[in-house]
């Protein structure tokens, strides 16, 4: 089917109260899992590409054009986002591809520069019809930039994306990007006053620490679309390890490396369904 736009796969989440999943690519097996996990679900996903992964694979082109594809072949609603960039040349970038949403990142600047930055991004992703998501202050954890008691203030919220324009909003609740134990403790209470502040999407990083039952619990509180990376990731190593292990002697990459995918798939297609309360 044709790439969905994100505000499809988004905004019918929000106005159903349910919760949609955006989960990272890092190579082309991560995208050929997400989208298999989402069509045993039946269920719309979100893949996402960031700029480290970008620079990881030295451009954004060819992991960007094989993702694209691989959503474009899906037989449910796939939209693809460029997660965490900083780079106003990468968004471009990505526009110029065909992504349909992107997350422009300019949290680690003081408020008024990020605001200011965030909002000739959106002025931009506007005019080629690409919907904008922004982070205000940084999600604890990344790069060890906050504690995971950092909170957004729900007016300051407010005044921001209105300011800004931007489409949806990540914010701080108590999770941390790259947690490698679900434990996170999320602020509820404050989710659903976020909710009540903003009239656009509620987006929460660092899912990967939450909980099945406290992911379902944030979505009801008005969480709607939910980033989650690490969680797979180290899913995905644990079957190459497990697998190479077993095989030591294996020379072929598609015999861990498929298993791996497989693993992915079902973990996301499990997850999908939490989200959307199924």
């Amino acid at each position: 089917m044709p790439l969905t736009p994100t505000e499809a796969v988004v905004g019918p989440a929000r106005a159903a109260n349910t919760g949609v999943g955006a989960f990272n690519v890092v190579q082309i097996e991560h995208a050929e899992a997400i989208v298999a996990g989402a069509e045993r679900a039946g269920l719309p996903v979100i893949l996402q590409i960031s700029e480290n992964t970008a620079r990881y694979h030295g451009a954004l082109a060819p992991l960007a054009l094989a993702t694209l594809e691989i959503a474009r072949a899906a037989t449910v609603p796939v939209a693809v986002h460029l997660d965490h960039a900083e780079s106003a040349q990468l968004v471009q970038e990505a526009v110029d591809l065909g992504f349909t949403s992107v997350m422009f990142d300019a949290s680690k600047l003081p408020y008024q520069a990020n605001l200011a930055a965030t909002r000739m991004i959106t002025d931009h992703c506007h005019r080629a019809d690409v919907w904008v998501e922004a982070e205000l202050g940084e999600v604890g954890g990344k790069d060890g930039a906050h504690a995971p008691h950092v909170r957004t203030d729900p007016a300051e919220a407010r005044a921001f994306a209105a300011a800004t324009a931007v489409d949806a909003l990540a914010v701080a609740v108590g999770s941390s990007h790259a947690m490698i134990i679900r434990d996170a403790v999320l602020d509820l209470d404050l989710i659903a006053r976020l909710k009540d502040s903003l009239d656009i999407p509620l987006v929460l990083h660092g899912s990967s620490g939450v909980d099945d039952s406290d992911l379902a619990k944030a979505v009801a509180a008005g969480m709607t679309k939910v980033n989650i990376s690490t969680h797979l990731n180290q899913l995905f190593t644990r079957t190459i390890r497990e697998r190479l292990q077993a095989a030591p002697a294996v020379a072929d990459p598609r015999k861990y490396l498929g298993p791996a995918r497989e693993a992915v798939a079902e973990e996301v297609s499990r997850l999908l369904r939490v989200l959307a309360g199924h």
